[in-house]
């Protein structure tokens, strides 16, 4: 058995497709069913029954899964035993919606360089559905996303600062001279939205209520925080956004202000990884540093299991 078959086999028997394994080993397809082969004529036994219907681990590959996750973390802590004792190296695979890729995390980012140099860290935006679905798969072995932490048992989240977040419009829009804005005087007004599953739109829309009544009219979709922000200050429409996105606008009197009393001013942030399998060797130490930069350090979701 070769550590790279055993490698293969793993990440095979979690996605159970050859295909979304070799997306994820970046690996030609050939090579991964080449590797598979190998393993089981090497042990003489099949690792998994092949259908029209997809893969399925055989009783001997729900066996050799634990060995391969014991051997090949056995063979990481040998590697760093022999080389630099203590200093993580590797690559870290972090998502994140765009609103944190720009304003928070760079000096997180920062910090973990400062500790840990030799861990190369791949920062990819996504929406919140996005990046958890990618944690979950393996893409990814971290993620930040607003909204509630994640209900599912392969995830591990932990609470951070949460994000303050505002309604602004056009400068000279009437609403920015009210002192409260309900949701009846919301009804017509032009709103511009983030994309269909982002946080920003979740809550937009837990603002709005589902109960009939009047409404916001959405005037446009739009994927980019920067290019909602711009919208506004053209006088295209209102929209919800981070405050720290708008601070500069808001400051200079590019927008103003909308006092929408329906609205929840701060959106939870939760930092979620895998509770189980092999973890890249920088992951603890960037949860480290987070929990420093940004944790909240009250709640109970935060023990790294």
């Amino acid at each position: 058995m070769q550590l790279r078959q055993l490698s293969t086999f793993r990440t095979v028997a979690d996605a159970l497709n050859v295909t979304r394994a070799a997306e994820r080993l970046n690996y030609a397809q050939s090579s991964v069913t080449e590797q598979v082969k190998a393993l089981e004529q090497d042990l003489g036994v099949l690792l998994f029954e092949r259908s029209n219907r997809g893969l399925r681990l055989t009783p001997a590959g729900h066996r050799l899964v634990d060995y391969a996750e014991r051997m090949l973390s056995l063979a990481e802590e040998a590697r760093a035993a022999v080389t630099e004792v203590g200093i993580p190296g590797g690559e870290l695979l972090i998502g994140a919606p765009e609103t944190l890729c720009v304003y928070r995390l760079p000096s997180l980012l920062t910090r973990f360089r400062e500790d840990c140099p030799k861990v190369h860290v791949v920062l990819r935006p996504g929406n919140r559905e996005e990046c958890r679905r990618g944690v979950r798969e393996g893409i990814m072995d971290l993620c930040f996303t607003f909204g509630a932490p994640p209900d599912h048992p392969d995830l591990e989240s932990m609470p951070l600062l949460p994000e303050p977040v505002v309604v602004v419009a056009p400068k000279d829009h009437p609403l920015t001279r009210r002192e409260s804005v309900t949701n009846s005087d919301l009804a017509g007004v032009d709103f511009l939205v983030t994309e269909t599953g982002c946080s920003y739109r979740l809550m937009f829309e837990e603002a709005v209520g589902s109960a009939p009544g009047p409404r916001p009219r959405v005037a446009a979709e739009l994927t980019s925080i920067g290019a909602l922000r711009t919208c506004v200050a053209a006088g295209m429409g209102c929209a919800l956004l981070p405050q720290i996105a708008v601070a500069a606008d808001l400051a200079r009197g590019a927008v103003g202000l909308v006092p929408w009393r329906g609205l929840q001013y701060e959106a939870p942030i939760h930092a979620t990884w895998r509770r189980n399998g092999q973890q890249a060797p920088g992951l603890l130490p960037f949860l480290d540093a987070t929990r420093t930069l940004l944790g909240r350090h009250t709640t109970a979701r935060q023990d790294r299991r």
